[in-house]
């Protein structure tokens, strides 16, 4: 690790770098990450593509990068990193069947690591992950969605006694539902995903991926006062339930000209029997949560991946939405219950006006709270805050245990849910 006037220079290793979330941790330049970077993996496409994107960034007409790749090939990337020893940060985001067992690996050989959820595959993975949150140096996940404007306003409103009251303790108090797209466009070209997306002993069921966002989303409206103990989330129920994906999809979505050997056992005629869905109910302390994810084969035409969180409290309903209901615009919304709710929402949007610039509530029932163009830049964006924080945690030198409990207690409940679908 070296120093400049802004700090410590962070050196970063990519470790088979089989996901795009990996090359989004790249898309702006860090002050305090060196330009140089070390890339271990085997040829291949996935490799091949990690480097196309990088490329792409620094090629790029508006705020180019200047990331200088050294690409190591050996028959063990992992050893070969441990061994060589470039850098003090690795980023993983690639397959995840394994990952954990990595994890733990470079944590234990004194690496920080920043790993793409999700880490649980199996339930037996809660084992890896325990020892890896214990203590020093640094884990954490590409965990992008707390960062996203309007959810973090959507917690501001939430923690106001006088807008939301508190969690509503009948019936469900938090709802989160997502559908994503199979055939997708990242950074404005087609998305290829490997083939091993869909080997959910390589990626993971339904029930650990998307789930893995909602969880953490459910935690953090849940979650108390700074520094109080968390609340860990109980399992109430759980189900998981396939999406047929064609032939003719798949090889459009993966290069692959047929579904591989590893996939005939879940393939039916001529389509893959992906379970890629779930349902699950939990608790955090007395609120009920119910979230569900379901994959689509493709959006409709102007369409996209969709999203929709509904929070209850005592006082209001909060709504954030991105659907076809909304024109696929992100819509945040709060329906108080009387009028002094009401008012309460214009002083909370007030004091949030020195953090988001020109953030609003407008008149009408439900309030609907106007997020100005170009306050938040959208998912891909949101990997560079990840990066921030992780290196921050780092040069803070200070465990962050409490998410660490968080992430921990999170894929307890998700290994608890895997183990009763199996």
């Amino acid at each position: 690790m070296t120093y400049n006037d802004r700090g410590m220079t962070h050196h970063l290793l990519f470790l088979d770098p089989g996901h795009f979330h990996a090359t989004l941790t790249l898309r702006a330049p860090h002050p305090r990450v060196a330009d140089e970077i070390v890339v271990y993996a085997p040829d291949g496409p996935e490799r091949r593509d990690f480097l196309a994107l990088v490329e792409r960034f620094n090629r790029r007409a508006s705020a180019p990068t200047r990331w200088r790749v050294d690409v190591v090939t050996a028959d063990d990337p992992l050893a070969t990193l441990i061994a060589e020893r470039r850098g003090d940060a690795v980023i993983l985001a690639g397959r995840n069947g394994g990952k954990v067992r990595t994890i733990r690996r470079l944590h234990d050989a004194g690496f920080h690591v920043l790993a793409d959820k999700p880490w649980l595959v199996s339930a037996e993975d809660v084992d890896d992950i325990r020892p890896s949150l214990a203590g020093p140096p640094v884990v954490t996940e590409i965990m992008t969605g707390r960062h996203d404007v309007a959810t973090r306003l959507v917690k501001r409103l939430v923690d106001s006694p006088d807008v939301f009251g508190r969690l509503r303790p009948d019936g469900p108090a938090i709802e989160i539902d997502s559908v994503h797209c199979l055939e997708k466009l990242v950074d404005g070209a087609p998305l290829r995903r490997p083939w091993w997306f869909f080997d959910v002993g390589v990626q993971g069921r339904g029930l650990v991926d998307i789930p893995t966002h909602m969880v953490d989303r459910a935690q953090g409206l849940a979650a108390g006062a700074p520094g109080a103990p968390p609340r860990d989330p109980t399992l109430v129920a759980a189900r998981t339930w396939p999406t047929r994906v064609p032939r003719e999809v798949f090889a459009r979505i993966t290069g692959e000209p047929d579904f591989p050997g590893a996939l005939k056992p879940v393939v039916d005629g001529d389509a893959l029997v992906y379970d890629c869905n779930a349902e699950l109910t939990f608790r955090v302390g007395d609120a009920e949560v119910r979230a569900s994810a379901r994959w689509d084969l493709a959006s409709p035409p102007g369409g996209g991946d969709t999203s929709l969180m509904l929070v209850h409290g005592t006082r209001a309903d909060i709504r954030l939405e991105q659907t076809a209901r909304t024109s696929h615009r992100r819509r945040l919304a709060v329906e108080p219950h009387d009028d002094a709710a009401a008012k309460a929402v214009d002083e909370v949007v007030r004091a949030a006006q020195g953090e988001f610039p020109g953030v609003r509530a407008e008149r009408g029932s439900p309030r609907e709270i106007v997020i100005p163009a170009g306050l938040d830049g959208g998912h891909e964006a949101h990997f560079a805050i990840v990066l921030d924080r992780f290196l921050r945690s780092i040069d803070d030198g200070r465990w962050p245990a409490d998410a660490a409990a968080r992430t921990l207690a999170k894929y307890a409940l998700l290994a608890r849910a895997a183990a009763t679908t199996r």
